[in-house]
């Protein structure tokens, strides 16, 4: 398997009842970072369609097959070191939100459970979304059938998706200030932040690192939002130490525009959380976009998660307290 191949299995995957073409296909790699032309999609497609990894219908498309999603789970993980940090940087960059008329596309992390839980996921949810540990309180709710982005939502089960922390990234880069990706962690808060207890290197990371704590439930978000007292997910960044002040002031604004997420921002060349920075560094602890969706794998609520799942417009998403 070649990572143009991987990449384009990828692409498949996110649309499991869907039969998708090479120009969508094409199209959505460029997303990921993938430049292709149609007519080298479909050479790729010929060779995994011989290997059994994708099934043909007809001049629709294809589909990726059940061979072809045991194959993209159990890839090279050497060929998917650095996938995370390169996925960062390609959706930083096609992130435009405009704060003055919430015009353009933001990033976001979508997640599933179950129709039936619908009530009780939003019960334990409700009060997450009116902490200070998530990054906006604005959501997309979608059923199933229905499509978030690229992804269709699967039989019986419910789409829920929330703004991912990278979008901080996209909206500081087109201010003129480059944020570089450090760690996605495990954040201890006794009334306030005081130390991350896990973290995980996004270049060396072959998986979404807050996905990985999500699954081995190492969070306490219900402490948190009772008690003041327990662990959220959050990531740690850095700025230019020349931008320090811009970056101070660009919070204050995306909190008025509805995303919060920026916890702390550290002193020029100064540790964070125990955490040292590069040389003319500062360091940035931003809150996980997957907190509501930990609380619910803290309340033993199936739920899967995509981290980073597709680019969305800001202007199509809808308050949380405005659907339940």
């Amino acid at each position: 398997m070649t990572k143009t191949m991987l990449a384009i299995l990828k692409v498949l995957d996110t649309q499991p009842e869907k039969i998708c073409g090479s120009r969508n296909i094409s199209k959505h790699l460029k997303i990921h970072g993938v430049d292709l032309t149609e007519r080298t999609v479909r050479y790729h497609l010929r060779i995994l369609d011989e290997r059994g990894f994708t099934k043909v219908y007809g001049r629709e498309g294809r589909l990726i097959t059940q061979k072809g999603k045991v194959e993209l789970s159990q890839a090279s993980v050497s060929d998917k070191i650095g996938f995370i940090i390169s996925k960062i940087e390609t959706l930083s960059y096609l992130t435009n939100l405009d704060l003055e008329t919430h015009q353009g596309d933001i990033i976001l992390n979508i997640s599933f459970f179950p129709e039936a839980k619908r009530k009780e996921a939003f019960k334990v949810m409700k009060p997450v979304f009116s902490s200070p540990y998530v990054m906006s309180d604005r959501i997309v709710l979608k059923n199933s059938g229905e499509a978030i982005g690229d992804i269709v939502v699967p039989h019986g089960q419910i789409g829920f998706g929330t703004v991912c922390s990278v979008t901080i990234n996209g909206i500081f880069l087109k201010a003129g200030i480059p944020i570089t990706s450090k760690f996605g962690g495990v954040l201890q808060i006794h009334d306030e932040p005081l130390r991350f207890t896990s973290l995980i290197s996004y270049e060396g990371s072959s998986l979404d690192p807050l996905e990985i704590f999500i699954r081995s439930r190492m969070t306490d978000i219900d402490g948190v939002i009772r008690n003041r007292s327990g662990k959220i997910l959050a990531s740690f960044r850095e700025i230019p130490v020349v931008s320090v002040e811009k970056a101070m002031e660009l919070r204050e604004k995306l909190k008025e525009k509805g995303i919060g997420g920026i916890l702390l921002i550290g002193n020029p060349n100064q540790p964070l959380l125990e955490i040292p920075v590069s040389m003319d560094k500062a360091g940035m602890v931003i809150v996980g976009g997957l907190n509501p969706v930990a609380a619910l794998e803290e309340a033993g609520i199936p739920n899967v998660s995509k981290a980073m799942s597709t680019l969305y417009k800001f202007s199509d998403l809808v308050r949380f307290t405005d659907i339940i």
